[in-house]
This record gives structure tokens, sequence and C-alpha cells, in this order.
């Protein structure tokens, strides 16, 4: 009798791959709303965000939890603890995605959650804990460029300054938010007390070929990475192509293409370093002209703040140099920062050891990307458990896959931490 109770608790009597097929079939029917006729695009407080949303709720009341929608958009699903007074631990993940995505991010957490608590509810096994199973409205940031909305509501660090910023069709959060009730009370009341709650669990497709290229379906993330963004704009002297001999000219471009070689050089260095120049632009170039001006954006993270700033400051003394041996200037602005979050060492040794009763070697690795889990560092314990990305780690895209095989070791290993965590 024993060892059935404890197959039926991490889900050893259900049938092998039950878990990943059916989170896989409804990560399928969730991506049937969408704002593309020919793709995926689900952005914050749309037709089809909303439909999602609605659609998450109905799954969640149909697995025996007590869902809602709140007032930000986050559906939230709570399976009760039989103990009075009990924390809760969050399991959860976002529903928006970005433009033209693939079918996982984000919401693979959210279906992993979902079916882990339909399973503790057919069981009739209880936990010394609630279990809020929520799926964040807006992560991504894509309409009003501003992430994180759901989660940080829910953590109690909601920047009221987004009522401040419109959408690309001139829409205002403020006139949104009028639109749908929505209110700082009313936004405020979601704030979870730290005393209230017993950890954060998030599981996320790696979007990276790191677990891919060492054959593994799972990984324990150490720690979210530590973000900069900067805006670099270098003047130079625009002149004629033809006219300007080379050893007189200050050409802007090529200025900056000599910075973007000093970053890709400097974060060569370090096993969670990296440095990114995603967009570059002449501002008013043509073919014959030599570039007068050059902007250029600048994304440096690592796995702690300390690599990333030595990096920032080792790229910025390069630019210096460049700039002062050409004889051209750069404007620095900075856009965006964000400290590097430690997952929490208990929370990483529980998926560790229910990694190793899956039979599955334990792997430990940082997240270059930013999710949801990072608005809970300081309010409670957090974790994440990363599952293979297929098609060479490609994720924000179409073709992002994952299989149900790993997808139901990441359902068997979430449900083994959640019986075994207390």
């Amino acid at each position: 009798m024993v060892k059935d109770q404890a197959r039926m608790a991490t889900g050893a009597a259900t049938p092998s791959g039950y878990f990943g097929v059916k989170i896989l079939d409804l990560a399928r029917k969730l991506a049937q709303w969408s704002e593309l006729p020919d793709g995926l695009s689900c952005t914050y407080f749309s037709v089809a965000h909303k439909a999602v949303a609605t659609q998450l709720r109905d799954w969640m009341r149909s697995a025996g939890l007590d869902a809602k929608i709140d007032a930000v958009g986050n559906v939230v699903g709570r399976y009760a603890s039989s103990i009075a007074g009990a924390k809760s631990l969050i399991v959860g993940s976002h529903y928006d995605t970005v433009v033209d995505a693939g079918q996982f991010d984000g919401r693979l957490g959210i279906l992993t959650g979902l079916v882990v608590a339909e399973h503790l509810q057919l069981t009739g096994q209880r936990l010394p804990f609630h279990l809020d199973v929520v799926g964040f409205a807006e992560e991504e940031g894509v309409r009003f460029g501003a992430p994180y909305i759901g989660s940080a509501a829910v953590a109690g660090c909601f920047d009221e300054s987004i009522f401040q910023r419109s959408d690309a069709d001139g829409v205002s959060f403020a006139a949104l938010a009028g639109e749908q009730g929505i209110d700082l009370a009313a936004i405020g009341a979601l704030a979870r007390r730290p005393q209230t709650l017993r950890g954060y669990l998030e599981v996320h497709i790696e979007q990276g070929p790191v677990l891919l290229q060492r054959e593994l379906p799972l990984g324990i993330v150490t720690s979210i990475a530590g973000s900069a963004r900067f805006r670099i704009t270098v003047h130079g002297t625009a002149g004629h192509a033809g006219t300007v001999p080379m050893a007189l000219r200050h050409d802007a471009a090529a200025a900056a293409a000599e910075i973007v070689l000093a970053v890709e050089r400097r974060c060569a260095h370090g096993s969670t370093l990296v440095g990114t120049v995603g967009q570059l632009d002449v501002p008013h170039g043509a073919i014959n002209v030599i570039a007068g001006a050059c902007e250029f954006s600048l994304d440096i993270r690592a796995g702690d703040d300390a690599t990333r700033d030595a990096a920032i400051a080792d790229i910025f003394a390069a630019l210096k140099d460049i700039t002062e041996r050409r004889g051209v200037t750069a404007r620095i602005t900075e856009i965006g920062r964000h400290a590097a979050v430690p997952c929490a060492p208990r929370m990483q040794s529980a998926l560790a050891q229910a990694v190793a009763r899956a039979g599955i070697e334990p792997f430990h690795l940082a997240s270059g990307a930013g999710h949801d889990a990072a608005m809970f560092a300081g309010v409670t314990d957090i974790g994440m458990l990363f599952v293979r990305c297929g098609n060479g780690g490609i994720s924000h895209s179409p073709l992002e896959t994952v299989t149900a095989e790993d997808a139901d070791l990441a359902a068997r290993v979430l449900l083994d931490v959640l019986v075994n965590l207390d």
C-alpha cells in the first residue's frame, strides 16, 4: 500500500507520456487564438489574449481548481491545502507572446502546473501549502514596452509609471486600464505578502541550445541573468565617398563596427556573459556618403552583476579608445538595467533531487533570458526548471519545439518536488 501511494504521489501510476502528450495538446489548442492569420501573436489585452485567459480559467476549473481572472489579466487557479492558515506556493509563467511566436515560451510552465494540479486533485492528494497555478498576463512587454506587468502586480512591485506609456496605436495604458476597470487600488490588492508564500516555481523552455547539446531533457536554473541595455550614437563627419582619402576620414559607421567587434571579443570571456548589438542604423545613410552618424543598441547580460558590470566597464574603455583614435564622439544612453536574480539553494536542491530520482543527471545552468520568477526575488524562494528546446535551441519563433517526452519528465519532476518539498 505504501509503495502504491508513493507511485501515485510522483505520477508513476500514470501512463508513461500522459502528462507530456496532454501539455502539447493544450499548447496547440491555445495557439488557435492569435492576432496573426498565419502565426502566433498574443499581446496584452488583445481579443486573442482575453480568449486565452478565458480558456485557461475554464481548464483550471475543470481540473478542480478555484480559478479566476484577476484585475490585470492574470489567470489564477488554486488547489487548496487542507491545513488551516497554510502558505501558498506559486507555480507560474506567462501566456502572452512575442509577435510570430512559438507555442511553448511561457505557456509550457502554466500547462505543466495545470496537469500536475489536476493529477493531485484526481488522486486526492493534499499538500501542506496551497498550490496556486498562475498564468501571468504580460511578461514580454510587447504592447507597452513594459515587461512583467502581471507578475510584478502579484509580487508587489508594480511600476505605476506604466500608466504614462502608450502602444503603437497611441492607446495609453491609462486609457486601457479605464476601459478594463483597472485601478491602482485593484492592482495593489493583488500583491502577496512574503509571509503568506512558501515559494515560487517556474517550468520554462530553455530558449537556448545548452541542454540540447548536452543531450539532457532538463536543467536546474542557478540564476536569472542581470542585464543592462544601452543606446549608443557615434558622431563622425559626413563626406563624399570618392573624394575624402581614407586616412582623413572620421567614419561613424566604421567606428561603430570596431566597437561591435570589441563587444564580441570581451563577451567571449565568461561562462554566463553575453553581449549583443541587435540594432544598427546609419541615419540618412547613402551608398556614396561617409557615415556622419551611426546608432546601435547594446545588451549585456551575465549570471551575476559583478561579471556584467566588469564587462560594461571594459567595453566602454575600448569605446573611448576607438572613438578618440578615429576622431569621432559617442553618446551613451542607458535604457534599462536589471539585477541578476539567484535561485534559492533550497529550491535548486529540491529540483536536483527530483531530477535525479527521475533517472536524469542533475545539471545546473544560468538563464540568460528574463522570466516572471525574477519579480519574486526578495519576496520568496524561487526555483526554475528548464526543459530542452529543440531545433537548435530556437525560441521566440514558430520553429520553437519541445518533445512530449521532455514535457512529461518536467511534469513528473514538478510533481515530485511538490509532494516532497516539506
